[in-house]
């Protein structure tokens, strides 16, 4: 039986949670149980025993070869069955002011049970654009996609990207080596790029919103490669950058 103290919060609860919190800030990389319990003030036994039920429940996985721990896809599972109206809510005035200082189309897009679907849209009104509300992007051939999978831990990454990819356009990158290499840059720079990679024509550039080091939503804007080309890249990334921190400040004001 749970044992509360007189405030009725339940320690063992509280330090869970804790080492949940910790896992998530060393995305994607990962931390050793010393570390953990050195970050959270837990002795290692204790935090030992926390971070194996955890496990037991999908909410973490420990790496075999590194024994370092990462978020489980139990926390993706879970973060998928959240509703996302308050989400939408907070950030809608973020991508009107994104969409304004791109003049490009900006969208929020979330992790769901069918895979990365976009959820609110903003375009100016001077702009022609497809409706992407409530479409399901591959992940390795969007922007969008790439810049989630890039702050996931790398074994959860792995497994999101396991069989064929299929190919949509002749850049779109359908190998694992490919597809690390690119991760790698994206977290370098702190956020992703798509060359045409799922509809040819179309570039754009995403970043993630971060909860204790982990996506919980990207925020990207996106457009015709004559309007959005590489040399508007390093502008845009510091757009959505500034604007998918301002959304992630907005989320934990809001706690």
């Amino acid at each position: 039986m749970l044992e509360a103290d007189r405030s009725g919060r339940v320690q063992s609860v509280d330090r869970a949670a804790a080492l949940l919190r910790a896992v998530g800030r060393s995305a994607p990389a990962g931390a050793p149980v010393a570390e953990l319990a050195l970050e959270c003030g837990l002795n290692r036994a204790t935090a030992w025993r926390l971070l194996a039920t955890l496990e037991d429940n999908g909410l973490v996985e420990r790496e075999p070869g590194s024994g370092r721990y990462v978020l489980g896809l139990g926390v993706a599972r879970l973060a998928a069955s959240v509703g996302v109206d308050g989400l939408v809510r907070r950030a809608r005035p973020v991508l009107e002011r994104l969409s304004a200082a791109s003049g490009e189309t900006a969208d929020l897009a979330v992790v769901r049970p069918t895979g990365l679907t976009y959820v609110d849209e903003v375009a100016p009104a001077t702009v022609m654009t497809a409706n992407w509300l409530g479409r399901n992007v591959p992940l390795h051939a969007t922007s969008s996609g790439k810049t989630w999978l890039a702050w996931l831990p790398t074994v959860e990454a792995h497994t999101l990207l396991a069989g064929p990819l299929t190919r949509f356009t002749g850049t779109t990158l359908v190998t694992l080596p490919q597809l690390d290499d690119e991760l790698d840059l994206i977290r370098a720079q702190g956020y992703g790029t798509c060359r045409g990679e799922f509809e040819s024509q179309l570039y754009g550039v995403s970043a993630p919103v971060l909860d204790d080091g982990r996506p919980v939503a990207v925020i990207s804007v996106w457009g015709p490669s004559d309007r959005i080309s590489e040399d508007r890249f390093p502008e845009l990334g510091r757009l959505v950058t500034d604007a998918a921190a301002e959304i992630a400040g907005v989320l934990v004001g809001a706690r």
